[in-house]
Formats: C-alpha cells, sequence, structure tokens
C-alpha cells in the first residue's frame, strides 16, 4: 500500500464517523443509517456532474467540430428534433430543420465561420452553459431576403458569444438560447457604427 493511499484511507476513516455523528445530529438519524445515506447523496451528486461533463463534451463537439464544419447531417446528436432555440435577435425556431436553416445563414456570407474555444463551460442539473468565440470573415455577398444582397467588406469578425442549453434525458438540448451583441457584429463586418 503506497503512502497516497494510505493518507486516503486515514482521511476517509475520520471524515465518514464525523459526517455521520453530524447527519445523526441533524436528523435523528443512526449513524448507522446515516452512512448509506450520505453514500447515496453523494452517488446521486457523481451521477448528476458526470452526466454535466457529457453534456459539455458533447456540446464542444458541436460547436467545434459539427457547426464549424457544417455537418448539419449531425446536429441530432446534440439537438432534439423538435428544439426551440432563441437567437439573439430575439427571434425564435422550433424544430431541427428550421434551426440549421438559421444557422447556416452565416456561412453564406462568411463561409470561414468557425468556434474553436469554450473558456467557460458550467451547468447546473439538466442545463449547461458555454461562453465561446464565434470567428468568421464577411467575404461573400450577404443575402438580406428580399432578392437583394450586400456586398462583402472583407472585414472579419471575433464576437464573445454564450449558449445555455437544456438538456433531456436522452442527452440531446430541447432548448437553447444563444447569445452575442448584434450590434458589435454589425461593427465589425463594416454594416453597424
Amino acid at each position: 500500500m503506497n503512502m497516497k493511499t494510505l493518507g486516503l484511507l486515514a482521511a476517509v476513516a475520520v471524515v465518514i464517523p464525523a459526517t455521520a455523528s453530524l447527519a445523526q445530529e441533524q436528523t435523528g438519524t443512526p449513524a448507522a443509517e446515516a452512512i448509506p445515506q450520505l453514500m447515496q447523496q453523494l452517488d446521486q451528486y457523481q451521477t448528476a456532474e458526470a452526466t454535466i461533463q457529457k453534456n459539455l463534451e458533447t456540446f464542444d463537439t458541436l460547436d467545434f467540430d459539427v457547426y464549424t464544419n457544417q455537418k448539419w447531417d449531425r446536429l441530432g446528436e446534440s439537438h432534439a428534433e423538435d428544439i426551440l432555440v432563441h437567437y439573439p435577435d430575439g427571434s425564435t425556431t422550433t424544430g431541427l430543420e428550421d434551426h440549421i436553416a438559421a444557422i447556416s445563414q452565416t456561412f453564406v456570407f462568411a463561409p470561414d465561420t468557425h468556434i474553436d474555444v469554450h473558456p467557460i463551460r458550467f451547468g447546473s442539473g439538466p442545463w449547461t452553459g458555454v461562453i465561446g468565440v464565434l470567428e468568421g470573415t464577411f467575404t461573400e455577398p450577404m443575402p438580406t431576403g428580399d432578392g437583394e444582397t450586400i456586398p462583402p467588406t472583407g472585414k472579419p469578425f471575433s464576437l464573445t458569444m454564450a449558449t445555455i442549453g437544456h438538456w433531456t434525458d436522452a442527452g440531446v438540448m430541447d432548448e437553447e438560447y444563444l447569445f452575442y451583441d448584434n450590434a458589435e457584429f454589425m461593427r465589425e463586418i463594416g454594416l453597424g457604427q
């Protein structure tokens, strides 16, 4: 037995009786019954944390690979078929196909759009949040929706963005909130002040 294992066992030998004694004082539950309850709570906590980490890893893959490389056929790995998405301009879509139609529009005028980092990642229960950097360059005509286009400015953009997602037990998001500064985006690509 190495020293690290011996130290861990010594810590457990001190912590479990003290924790059981505290639980008995607070709940009136005998220490012998409190230990299994505490172990069950610890197991539930570890399971919840593992689920949050799995969802965050799925989200990393979504942004860094699926979104960046426009692998729309894989979006169902992270999004429910009937997902409700809230966009920075206040609009929403319902359903995977409408979401793909909305997010693919950026690639029309900025085909090099990508997300490479999530410097902040966190979660609580069925919710995760990430802050990332959305980057690209306005190199192609931008459709305006009325059959007209805005000529490219050649200007790059680098926007701090945040995404909050609600995850189902099946490991996909059924609701997503996307945030970034639209005015800053327009300024960076040369269309705003």
